[in-house]
């Protein structure tokens, strides 16, 4: 199992692509075939040609290229799984929690489904990590959004006209976004305060330079896959209290809080956005699923009466296609690799390792993931 097709994304918004030349090149050397969909990388900065040098074969259709493929990669999940031969592995982002109609696509059609949003987040697995490559890119423009919106600088300066005191920036949530946004805004001159449920993320937060606002919330701590674990109804709402305070005084607020397979928790309500100053941004990265913010819209950005202005952060990591697919490539040739088995010359997927065992949603016929598969 070596031949691989690249996929062209089928969504208009998307503008990144699952492989880029580069890494093509050095699967390839390793024994790996490639096939790549026409204008693929487009969107990415790479041309067919750039494709064509690397050692892949450009195929005009997708339909065309599934016939001969034994590995199938893309970003986006599929509409369905026809078309592919059954064994096929297909490695994409497929939101397996609210998706259970195409695994069941999947397993019909025999297809071996891998999830990319699955791979453990493990010591092993961390060059395959593509939630954290994605969100780091995404945390970045969140910051440069809010500030090309924002009514006054970053920065502070002293002139002769007088001193610009800094922009006050408020990050909750501090996974691999939120340390990111707090990164970007910092050496952008702006004065930062970072909030997250998990009391061990406060020494990371002052090694950037922030100030940690500390809530007691009780016992709180993180799940197996890192992420921040759910609070209890009376948790937000203490969290929201002592948030409130801090919104009042800040020019932006970036949300990342998410739960991981669950709806993301509302953390700031309309009250506390009435409290804020005109002109102040707020970006909710959560909006996708559910959003942090009361009132932000995944489509748009939306102007509430005293002039704060909600921005969606979804997928931002989009506006900066060359990196987001440069980083994302890394991740998939390093799963590709993992697998491959150099004497056979042949991918092979190997349950009894714990990143595909954590990521192999179908196989034979069945849904077999734990989390995923019925009774």
């Amino acid at each position: 199992m070596k031949k691989v097709l690249v996929c062209k994304e089928s969504l208009p918004a998307e503008t990144r692509v699952a492989l880029i030349p580069d890494d093509i090149k050095k699967l390839t050397g390793m024994g790996f075939e490639f096939s790549v969909v026409s204008g693929a990388g487009l969107k990415s900065g790479f041309e067919d040609a750039d494709y064509e040098q690397a050692g892949a074969k450009i195929v005009k259709t997708e339909k065309g290229g599934l016939s001969d493929a034994e590995i199938v990669v893309r970003i986006l999940k599929p509409d369905s799984a026809d078309g592919m031969n059954p064994d096929t592995v297909h490695i994409s982002f497929l939101d397996p929690f609210n998706e259970k109609d195409l695994l069941n696509g999947f397993a019909k059609n025999n297809i071996q489904a891998v999830s990319l949003e699955m791979i453990p987040r493990t010591t092993l697995a961390q060059k395959m990590d593509v939630q954290s490559s994605q969100t780091s890119l995404a945390g970045y423009v969140a910051v440069l959004n809010a500030a090309a919106h924002m009514p006054k600088i970053l920065p502070m300066m002293v002139t002769p006209a007088g001193t610009i005191n800094p922009a006050r920036v408020f990050v909750i949530g501090v996974g691999v976004a939120g340390l990111q946004a707090i990164a970007t805004a910092k050496r952008l001159g702006a004065r930062v305060d970072a909030f997250d449920t998990r009391p061990v993320v406060e020494e990371q937060v002052k090694s950037l330079g922030a100030n940690f606002v500390k809530i007691d919330l009780g016992e709180m701590g993180q799940t197996a896959q890192g992420y921040a674990k759910e609070l209890t109804p009376e948790q937000i709402a203490k969290q929201q209290e002592a948030q409130a305070k801090v919104c009042e005084k800040a020019n932006i607020v970036i949300t990342t809080a998410k739960v991981f397979g669950r709806k993301a928790p509302v953390l700031i309500k309309k009250d506390v956005i009435e409290r804020m100053q005109p002109g102040s941004i707020i970006v909710d990265m959560a909006v996708s699923t559910g959003g942090n913010v009361e009132g932000s819209d995944p489509t748009k950005e939306v102007v509430t009466d005293n002039g704060v202005i909600i921005m969606p952060g979804d997928e931002l990591q989009r506006q900066v296609p060359w990196d987001a697919s440069k980083m994302l490539s890394g991740n998939i040739s390093a799963f590709l690799t993992h697998f491959y088995n150099k004497e056979s010359k042949e991918f092979e997927v190997n349950l009894s390792d714990e990143i595909m065992k954590g990521c192999l949603l179908t196989q034979g016929g069945a849904i077999i993931h734990e989390r995923f598969k019925e009774g």
